[in-house]
This record gives structure tokens, sequence and C-alpha cells, in this order.
């Protein structure tokens, strides 16, 4: 099977469960498309990160939410829409929800090496997401969109 299949097939269930996130929160339809694209831009950029650059968790994750949050800053310019209805569906792929799961996990079992090692790799991946969204969101708009407003 050729290697872009693999990240083609990763691709579209991205997209799938990016829509899927904006459907929960009662996104408009006509963010659907929008919404996908990105949160499959992030989850491609990590996996490309993680897969054929061999970086860590962390770091990839930090280098997928750049190209992520300009795109949902992107979006919502086009669309004329807050930033967080494509910002919020589209990093649900890159949170790092097992290791929150396997974090609490090994604490209520008693395993301090495994909780301390868990948890550590999985504050690391949350601070890398939170990084990567406020450097992005810092930088002015092009053409003065910040701070406008209609009278």
């Amino acid at each position: 099977m050729p290697v872009w299949t693999h990240y083609f097939a990763h691709f579209v269930v991205v997209v799938i469960a990016t829509i899927s996130f904006g459907i929960t929160f009662q996104m408009p339809r006509r963010h659907y498309l929008a919404c996908g694209l990105t949160g499959a831009v992030g989850w491609m950029v990590y996996i490309f990160c993680v897969e054929l650059f061999a970086l860590s968790p962390a770091i990839a994750t930090l280098v997928a939410t750049l190209p992520l949050t300009g795109c949902a800053r992107f979006f919502s310019i086009r669309h004329k829409a807050p930033v967080t209805i494509f910002l919020l569906p589209g990093i649900f792929p890159l949170v790092p929800g097992a290791g929150i799961y396997y974090t609490a996990y090994y604490f209520l079992q008693g395993e301090q090496e495994l909780f301390a090692s868990k948890g550590g790799e999985t504050f690391k991946v949350a601070l890398a997401l939170a990084l990567g969204i406020a450097l992005v969101c810092s930088l002015p708009l092009p053409g003065g969109h910040e701070g406008k407003r209609k009278s």
C-alpha cells in the first residue's frame, strides 16, 4: 500500500472528527468545511513532525498549533465569525486526552513513577498547545483587523 494512503486516511478521519466536534458545539453549517480543514492542518503537521521528523509529542504539538491557529484566524476573517468557532474544534485532535486519563489513572493506582512521567509529558503537550495559540493570536492581523469596530 502506498504511503500517501496512510496520510490521506489521517486527513479524511480528522476532517470528519473535527466537523463532528463542531456539530457538538452547534456550529453553523456554513463553517463545517473550514472547521474540518483547520483541524486537518494541525493534525497533518503533527503527524508529519512525529513520523517523518521524529520530534517529541510536545514539540510536534507546538509546531502543529502554529498553522492550525493561523488557519482559524484566516477562516474567522473570511467567514466573519469568531476565531473560537474554528479554533476549539480544530485543537481537539491535538489535546492530550489519553495522557490526562493515564495521569489520573496512575495517580489513583498509586504508581508514582508512571504518574510523574505521564503527567510531565501531558503537561508539556498542554503547555505547547497553549503557547502555540498564544503566539499566533498575539500577532497583529494584516490590514488592521484587530480592534476595529463599526460605528
